[in-house]
């Protein structure tokens, strides 16, 4: 049987692990929820930045605003997109999706980009890795003012359609 100061002990020495177990899960929390928070920083950074650079309405470059639909389950949320030229006739695509309203991820695919008599014709494909769905194909057309794509995995396909975001004028600044 145990006395009170026995107890006592053992009943602080339970509230001190408790509390460190509660401080290392809080900072466990803090971390995951700090490393989402950066990439969606640093998205809607560049998503400023780009912004403040003039249209190109030559270019398939630039800010792109819209939502994505898939057509096996439903799902779908809002998209928006930066494209930049990287090298000769391959752009840059990077992706902010919203899933079931409130999850947010990121990612960006290479896009072989070709120009025709309506604009630019794309294709490209990303893998996602295994917990995002594996690879995923994309083709698609833009023009000066619109962006359609379908996507292609091996569990989903759907589209993107999204309108170009015309750069911020200084009175909005």
């Amino acid at each position: 049987m145990l006395g009170a100061r026995a107890k006592n002990k053992i009943a602080r020495v339970t509230s001190l692990a408790s509390k460190e177990f509660c401080l290392r899960a809080g900072n466990v929390a803090a971390l995951v929820l700090m490393l989402f928070a950066c990439g969606c920083s640093s998205f809607n950074r560049e998503w400023r930045k780009a912004g403040k650079q003039p249209d190109q309405p030559d270019s398939v470059t630039g800010r792109w605003e819209g939502r994505w639909l898939s057509e096996v389950n439903g799902h779908n949320g809002k998209l928006r997109c930066l494209v930049s030229h990287q090298t000769n006739d391959i752009y840059a695509a990077r992706f902010r999706a919203t899933y079931l309203k409130v999850l947010r991820f990121s990612y960006t695919v290479p896009l072989r980009v070709e120009t025709n008599e309506a604009g630019w014709r794309f294709q490209g494909e990303e893998d996602l890795g295994k917990l995002g769905g594996g690879v995923y194909r994309y083709a698609g057309t833009a023009t000066a003012t619109n962006f359609h794509s379908t996507y292609h995995s091996q569990h989903d396909h759907g589209i993107f359609e999204m309108s170009r975001i015309p750069a911020e004028t200084s009175k909005h600044r």
